[in-house]
């Protein structure tokens, strides 16, 4: 019998994110292994380890973080994939999540909540955060609003990691300057969980007053954080799952150099600290609040008419003024966002989500969704399965 390809995965084990990836890789090897693994529990940007400088192996998946992690996989001279945004090692096929696209879901979440202050809380050290403060505050004045950011002040004095009391009083001091109501996106979920000690020395009031978002789901970390903190869901299991079917590529002997792919996230876990709607018209939040419970019972607009006392014309009247949307195209967007969810997440045959989410025939589903997404459901579920 041949030996098991021999790889090494210098990706971190100490964050959500990274074992998020590793997860994917596991699954590859479930459906096409196996594979000799070789990894080393580290934290994120530690040194290579040791053996790797004499290892006779076939190939790594690696996050490329740092200078001294990328002179170590290229000196093995080696197959390799790298997981990283740092994009040390341009030759080297990379995937990764998409910054911009994770962006364009949390202005989306927190404009849909009646925002049109926003705030970005980011890291300068890491050019995902960086991609990901430009894409956000494009979006948001796209949309009309404003943009503060929150990237630097203790990065560019020279500590890293940034010191973390006298970070937390430079944050909580750029937050009290926010015009109230804001919506904040932090560029990852520990700077989510910051952002909100900063609320809380404050006083301020979430999410009514400064609403949070983060990225990765860390789903222990978010439901730690007083109050529970939402989070972009990044798809990283199948970025996991498609490093490894590349290098399996590479070790067949292709050539790939430098290929690039990208992989948009799940949506957004919506959790205490983003439960709000922040417009002044108590009627309107009355009927968001009212569409987010019960969209997917199939409810029409008709039926939110009986929660809040105002006549249809004035109803949609003022969501498109407040929200800039109809009510109609807020209970569709609330029943194919849970669609998407359950395409990415189940095997359920469509029928079957059609049932869940509140749509009476799967054909109008079909139609809604090709229409909203540009994409057919089965498409989109091959997709997000590629």
């Amino acid at each position: 019998m041949p030996r098991p390809p021999k790889v090494a995965l210098l990706v971190e084990t100490s964050n959500a994110y990274a074992r998020e990836l590793l997860h994917g890789v596991r699954a590859w090897l479930r459906e096409h292994g196996p594979w000799s693994i070789w990894l080393a529990e580290a934290g994120r940007g530690a040194a290579p380890p040791a053996w790797l400088r004499d290892w006779k192996g076939d190939g790594i998946i690696a996050r490329i973080e740092t200078p001294a992690i990328a002179r170590a996989v290229a000196a093995t001279q080696l197959p390799a994939v790298d997981v990283s945004a740092a994009r040390q090692l341009p030759d080297v096929p990379w995937l990764e999540t998409d910054d911009r696209a994770i962006a364009r879901s949390a202005a989306e979440h927190l404009r849909e909540r009646g925002f049109r202050s926003f705030g970005y809380c980011g890291d300068a050290r890491f050019n995902w955060s960086r991609w990901r403060g430009e894409a956000f505050a494009a979006h948001v004045i796209e949309g009309g609003g404003s943009c503060s950011a929150f990237v630097e002040s203790i990065v560019r004095r020279g500590a890293n990691p940034p010191d973390g009391e006298v970070e937390a009083v430079a944050l909580a001091k750029w937050v009290r300057g926010l015009p109230k109501p804001v919506g904040i996106f932090a560029g990852y979920d520990i700077r989510g969980v910051q952002v909100l000690e900063a609320c809380r020395r404050l006083g301020v009031a979430v999410p009514d007053e400064v609403a949070v978002v983060g990225v990765d789901n860390d789903e222990l970390l978010c439901d730690l954080a007083d109050p529970p903190l939402s989070s972009v869901i990044p798809d990283v299991r199948r970025t996991g799952y498609m490093a490894a079917a590349l290098l399996a590529r590479l070790m067949r002997g292709e050539k790939i150099r430098g290929e690039g792919r990208l992989f948009a996230p799940l949506g957004v876990a919506t959790r205490q600290s983003t439960d709000v709607v922040a417009v002044d018209d108590k009627h309107i939040s009355a009927a968001v609040r009212h569409i987010r419970a019960h969209a997917c019972e199939g409810i029409s607009v008709a039926d939110v008419l009986k929660v809040v006392p105002l006549s249809r014309r004035v109803l949609e009247t003022r969501f498109q003024k407040l929200l800039g949307r109809s009510p109609h195209a807020q209970i569709l967007g609330v029943k194919l966002d849970r669609v998407k969810r359950l395409l990415s997440d189940t095997d359920l045959p469509l029928a079957a989500i059609a049932e869940r989410t509140g749509f009476t025939h799967v054909e109008y589903l079909s139609v809604a969704f090709k229409r909203h997404e540009g994409v057919t459901a089965s498409e989109y579920r091959a997709g997000k399965r590629a």
